[in-house]
Order: C-alpha cells, then structure tokens, then sequence
C-alpha cells in the first residue's frame, strides 16, 4: 500500500514501534492483517491477537482472500509468553492485538490498567529497538478519541496514527500524528469494501463526490494534509433565528473562527447576522485546523446570504485577518495544481501567492485578492 508507506514516512522502518488506534469496528485489525499476511510471503511475520481466535483471524484472511499460509499467529495475552515466542522465532515485523489485553505477571494490576498497559509497551519497544523488528500496537480509544491508558503511550512509540471513520462509513482516513521518521498530519485515504480495506490515491475526487450542479453557499477550497493538496467542499447556510438567540454550528471547523469571520464579515462588508442561524459543514466529514479555509468560508456565507450560487469550476483559499486583508498561505502553487489536475477553471487567491510564474503556466484563471472587499466584488460580478 503505497499510501500507507507515504503516511509513515516512506515504509516501515526497521526496530520502529508504531501504535494505531481508532473506534471499535473501524478497521485496525482488518487494515493490518491485510499488510502483514502480504509481507509475510517475503518477511517473518508474527500476528499476537490477544482478542480474537486464530479461528476468527483465519476465517477474516479466508473471506477477504489474503495469503495466510506464512503468517505466524499465536493467541495470548501474557506478555512474557509472547516476547519468549519471539525471541524463538525471531520476526523482523510484530503485530500486537491489542496493547489493552496485554499484562505481565510482575504487575499486580488488571490488564488494561495504565500500569499494565505502560508495563506492556515499555517491554515491546525495548524487544523491538534491541532485535530490530517493526512492531504493529493496535490501541483503544477513549469516548474523546485519544489512545486510552497513559499520555505517556504516545511518548514511546515512533509513530502514532489514528484511523477515523468519518461521517461516510464507506470511507477511511488514516492520520499521522506522530512520526520521527516523517511529516505529521500526512493522511491517506481508503476506501472499506466486501473483500477489505482499498486505497485511493486520488481522495480529492472522493471528496467532491456527487458535487455536479450548482447551489448557493458552496465553494471549494484547497488544503493541506502533510504534503498532500486535498479540494475540500464548504457548505454553508443561512436562515431565519427561530428565536431571540441565533444559532451558530460549525462542523469541521473551529466554532470560535467562525463567530470571528462573521464579526470580520460585519465589520468590512456589513453583513449582520444577528437575527440569522448560520450553519458550516465540511464535506466529507474531515476536520479542518488550517487558516487557509478564512476566505473560503466567508464566500460561501456571502453566496448563501445572497442566495447566488457560485460557479462548480471555482476554487478558493485563503487567511483573512481581523483587518479584513487576504492573507497569503503556504504551497499556493501545489493547490493551484491539484486544482488545474480536478478540471477548476476559475481560482479566488491572497494576491501574496500570485506570481508571474504561477500566472504563466496554468491553464486555470487566477485572480489575485488583497482584502475582503475586492473577495466581495468578484462575487457580486459573477451573481450579476
């Protein structure tokens, strides 16, 4: 899975220690046993499942089709049993299934306890850095999303990742959010289907799914996850309060930058809101902590406000400051490419990415914005 080697930096590393968590039934144990039972026809590969049978793990290899026939697998959850397996058959990749079943004799605590789960993953990653073998650690979360047992967890391990089920169940995202051996916030996109979890290099087609006509209060805006572009829909509403109090609901974006754009809209464009409900969501279920959305989300408000919607071939990116200026943002150009490869025709831009270069050789037309007023402009052009 080449979009699981670019999350971990490049590949799997050799004595690393990687820990993956996620929801329950999201797809750990079924994304791992799809890697491991791979590489185990040109590596030694050891599966410890200290949660399911060897019966259920073959039947799960069985029903999606993967090679199981080089695949060590051993059921327990002792951690001296197993470290005493691996020394025996020395594996050059470990999968532990899961960290939270796992105890060790000389801990007088239950399994799963911060002590016992500290206890546990200390003595891996120490087997792992002395043997040089790459250990999988499958771990729960907690009902906040965090690896549950001790902070400390992430501190020992090379990589952290986190596989999110997002609002489309169809839909995986995995996320680096620790890697000594390559750049945080990397994600890859994978798809689940009835024989297994699938890859998908190309998620800004995904994302923009069933988006064929147009509708105010949609735009499409440029990120960056890692080193990856991704073309991100924004949806935004406006409606009538029903009550005294206004409502605001952000999905996907921080609630408090969106109580700042609609005071930034106020202030340079004159749009009150009070006596409106206004709603954002971002498509796709992804959550977004990247400035470079500001312009994007003003324009879809503005365009539902209006009632007018905007052109499909219309990108937007951008930091918009208290002063109402357009603020550049870093990578413009590898946007302005993922957008031009998508078939966008027409790009809003901080007119601090615009360059002659940039200008000269895409096929896409480039409008430079310096302050919100001109962002207002451009639009009220294209709604007449």
């Amino acid at each position: 899975m080449s979009e699981l080697d670019r999350v971990l930096g490049g590949g799997i590393v050799e004595g690393s220690v990687i820990l993956i968590g996620g929801d329950p039934g999201v797809g750990k144990s079924t994304l791992l046993t799809q890697i491991v039972t791979h590489l185990s026809q040109q590596q030694n590969v050891l599966y410890i499942s200290g949660e399911e049978s060897s019966a259920q793990i073959s039947q799960r290899c069985h029903r999606l089709e993967l090679p199981q026939n080089k695949l060590w697998l051993l059921t327990s959850t002792d951690i001296d049993d197993i470290l005493h397996y691996a020394h025996e058959h020395t594996p050059t990749i470990m999968v532990i299934d899961s960290i939270q079943t796992m105890y060790n004799d000389k801990v007088n605590s239950a399994a799963g306890s911060v002590t016992q789960v500290r206890e546990c993953c200390a003595q891996l990653v120490r087997y792992a850095k002395l043997n040089r073998c790459a250990v999988f650690v499958i771990g729960h979360v907690t009902k906040d999303g965090h690896i549950a047992g001790p902070r400390i967890l992430e501190h020992m391990v090379d990589t952290v990742l986190y596989l999110e089920g997002e609002s489309d169940p169809r839909y995986r995202i995995l996320r680096a959010i620790k890697n000594r051996f390559g750049a945080i916030n990397e994600i890859a996109v994978f798809a689940m289907t009835e024989k297994g979890i699938k890859q998908i290099a190309n998620p800004s087609a995904i994302f923009l799914t069933n988006r064929n006509q147009q509708a105010s209060g949609s735009v499409v805006v440029a990120i960056k996850e890692g080193s990856r572009p991704l073309l991100i829909e924004i949806q935004a509403l406006f409606d009538t309060a029903s009550s005294s109090h206004s409502k605001r609901l952000a999905i996907g974006i921080d609630y408090n930058r969106l109580s700042m754009l609609l005071a930034i809209m106020h202030r340079h464009i004159g749009i009150s809101t009070y006596e409106q409900d206004c709603y954002i969501n971002i498509v796709g279920g992804l959550k977004i902590q990247e400035t470079a959305t500001d312009l994007a989300i003003m324009i879809a408000l503005y365009s539902s406000y209006k009632n007018s919607p905007l052109p499909i071939d219309l990108l937007v990116f951008g930091e918009v400051g208290l002063t109402g200026e357009v603020r550049p943002v870093a990578d413009g150009e590898a946007r302005i490419i993922e957008a031009e490869k998508q078939g966008f025709k027409t790009a809003f831009i901080p007119f601090g990415n615009l360059s002659k270069n940039l200008k000269s050789k895409r096929n896409i037309k480039i409008i430079g914005l310096r302050t919100l007023t001109e962002a207002v402009e451009k639009c009220n052009e294209i709604f007449n």
